[in-house]
């Protein structure tokens, strides 16, 4: 039987905000609202971009940058999206099928993550981390990323100690969800971030040296 105890006032609220707020604005991410809001004002249309799971965020990130690599690990909605973007002629866009190969403890080997090997370090502007082998793909993109550019992380709560409320957040004193995650904490320590929440879910926006 799934859970319901995290169906408070608070939380119910901020389910119904949520909803309406998607139902609104039905192109833009699955994301929290502020993130979506600071990154239409942080994304340049010069930025290099790579996402890690695709879907209404592969379309939107791809209409402000110069190119977005989006990395997909599920055969039917790889193809949903490339039918998508042809569909939108959008040409600025590599939609990569990486189905999964190796259990989420050996993520570090996975084709999915691999996917970095073929990019320099200090290649990308932003990468948005919401997909699968969460941990390996933000501890991997760090060297990533250049200087005074961007990585946002969906579910933060999820594998990042925090004040948040939202449901499944680890609390302060509660360490990271494992120990990729303990490398992208120990290789981030100096960067400014912004911690974004919903009430349902956090986004943060993390911003290197």
């Amino acid at each position: 039987m799934k859970s319901v105890r995290h169906w408070n006032p608070h939380y119910i609220v901020a389910r119904s905000r949520e909803m309406l707020d998607q139902k609104l604005h039905p192109t833009d991410p699955w994301l929290t609202r502020e993130s979506i809001d600071l990154l239409d004002q942080l994304l340049r249309p010069t930025d290099v971009a790579l996402e890690f799971g695709s879907g209404r965020s592969t379309r939107w990130i791809g209409r402000r940058v110069a190119h977005l690599t989006s990395v997909e690990h599920d055969e039917g909605w790889h193809e949903t999206g490339l039918e998508r973007l042809r569909k939108d002629k959008i040409d600025n866009i590599d939609l990569i099928l990486k189905p999964l190969d190796v259990p989420e403890a050996d993520g570090g080997s996975a084709a999915y993550v691999r996917i970095l090997d073929g990019i320099a370090e200090g290649g990308l502007d932003f990468c948005l981390v919401d997909g699968m082998y969460r941990g390996y793909c933000a501890a991997g993109v760090v060297p990533k990323i250049k200087s005074g550019g961007m990585i946002a992380i969906d579910n933060a709560g999820w594998f990042l100690p925090s004040q948040s409320r939202t449901p499944g957040a680890r609390p302060p004193g509660s360490g990271t969800y494992d120990a990729a995650w303990d490398r992208f904490v120990a290789s981030t320590d100096a960067w400014r971030r912004i911690w974004t929440t919903s009430g349902v879910t956090d986004t943060v926006i993390m911003f290197k040296p």
